[in-house]
């Protein structure tokens, strides 16, 4: 009996870490996921970090779950998306010595060791923050030199769970984008970059390209999770640039990638930068194109809290029906999310209604004021896009659970008067995208999904007014503090 060929997929996100298993046709066959696991770390409050060891397990025995659900295929090969941002340190022993999530930011305090950041943002492509690597190195040196004085070199999660798999140690473009140690333009490791957080270059992985075949399992790990030997690992990438390429967009296509957080991103074939400097400009998984993004921040998760107080029960089908019947919005909320034009993040938010509370106040209310938020927050940021670079297209393309609302779809669609796309893979787009990378390596053909749904613009809500009394509301709680 010839069984059923499937790839393995580890996808470490912010909230979760998820392992999948699909065909080479985009089909998912199983997913099974758990929360990640975050510590605080002691030596400074703004440090959080996670056991790569404790990771592994925690994908061992996802994997196995689906293997049981799934009963026997053949796994031909094995890939890694994850969250960018963070890295895992190991030794020259190959032993793992502690991972940094993207939420940690225990090189904060030495931020200001940048003297000229308008030259870090010219080679990088994003204004240099704790939120990436380089200075989660800096932190974990100064902080624990016990642990600095071990490390040999470090990756992203993703290549980390590829070193895992097939122990071979790289770092892929899209991932080294986040580090502020790579030049984005030349498309390599800079030593400049390196010199100004007294790192030194030898720390820096081999730089290795998303759909390349890294090598075979190693046998023990093929033990482990009960597949071939023969089984090849593919080299990932970031999350978001997974999500991406499989909504199969075009150069200058805008694609939302609606998760925990909501990238804006525009597609473009040259290396663009904002004179302001509000916008990050990555490569993409295919080595030729450009990533110019704007990123509202924290929404997804914020609509996913929100339910579990209002709705938390009831499947979101009912949610969107209750909301979708709303005509009068009762109240508008600012929920902390980031707009790129704004000096500084919204630390305080809540929603703001008439007093004394109406009787006509429901629980629906509140979450067409969040879907609201959301869907303003990425126009703003849609918009800092468009004044890098025009976006002529007439639509967009939406995916991640996050757009699982067609109501916060019609109000996106509204606002930014295109329509909306979305793909009938839109909910497991990192996934897909991991499958088109394997698919890619393997020389295997990737079909085009199909277009699920596509929103047009309609005037189903006066939305100029809300938007402005929703940028009334976002001052007060800004001028509040």
């Amino acid at each position: 009996m010839t069984l059923k060929q499937a790839y393995l997929i580890v996808d470490v996100g912010t909230g979760n870490v998820r392992v999948a298993v699909a065909e080479p046709n985009g089909n998912i066959l199983g997913v099974e996921s758990e929360d990640a696991r975050y510590e605080k770390d002691p030596h400074h409050p703004e440090s959080i970090y996670f056991s790569p060891d404790a990771l592994w397990q925690q994908i061992i025995g996802l994997a196995k779950k689906i293997f049981d659900k799934t009963g026997e295929i053949n796994i031909t090969a094995v890939t890694a998306t994850s969250q960018r941002e963070g890295i895992v340190v190991i030794d020259n022993a190959g032993n793992s010595l502690i991972g940094m999530p993207n939420i940690d930011h225990r090189g904060r305090e030495w931020e200001d060791i940048i003297e000229d950041k308008h030259a870090v943002y010219q080679l990088t492509g994003r204004y240099p923050t704790s939120l990436f690597s380089a200075l989660k190195l800096v932190g974990l040196r100064n902080r624990i030199p016990e642990t600095w004085q071990r490390v040999h070199t470090f990756m992203s999660i993703s290549d980390w769970v590829q070193y895992k798999f097939s122990g071979v140690v790289g770092y892929e473009h899209s991932q080294a984008c986040e580090t502020l140690l790579y030049d984005v333009a030349a498309k390599d490791w800079s030593a400049d970059l390196c010199s100004i957080f007294d790192l030194n270059p030898s720390l820096l992985a081999p730089l290795q390209d998303c759909g390349s075949i890294q090598g075979k399992i190693l046998p023990e790990i093929a033990a482990v999770f009960g597949i071939s030997n023969d089984a090849v690992v593919i080299v990932g990438g970031s999350d978001t640039q997974l999500a991406i390429m499989s909504m199969c967009p075009s150069v200058n296509d805008i694609v939302i990638v609606s998760g925990t957080t909501t990238p804006v991103i525009k597609i473009s074939a040259d290396y663009l930068l904002d004179d302001a400097e509000r916008t990050w400009t990555s490569r993409h998984t295919d080595g030729n194109s450009f990533l110019l993004e704007a990123n509202a921040g924290v929404t997804g998760l914020n609509y996913q809290r929100l339910k579990e107080i209002f709705y938390p029960n009831e499947p979101y089908a009912l949610i969107e029906e209750e909301v979708a019947s709303i005509k009068d919005a009762q109240c508008v909320a600012a929920l902390g999310s980031l707009i790129a034009d704004e000096k500084s993040p919204l630390i305080r938010g809540g929603f703001i209604f008439n007093t004394p509370v109406s009787h006509e106040l429901k629980r629906g209310h509140f979450v067409f004021a969040t879907l609201w938020d959301i869907a303003c927050s990425i126009f703003e940021n849609y918009k800092s896009l468009c004044e890098v670079i025009a976006h002529e297209e007439d639509h967009i393309w939406a995916c991640g659970g996050g757009v699982q609302s067609r109501l916060l779809r019609q109000f996106l669609a509204n606002l930014t008067n295109k329509k909306v796309g979305i793909r009938d893979n839109y909910r497991q787009a990192s996934a897909v995208g991991c499958v088109f990378a394997c698919n890619l390596a393997l020389g295997v053909e990737s079909d085009i999904p199909p277009v699920l749904e596509e929103v047009a613009p309609d005037d189903s809500i006066a939305h100029e007014h809300l938007y402005q009394e929703w940028k009334k509301s976002r001052g007060t709680f800004k001028s509040a503090l």
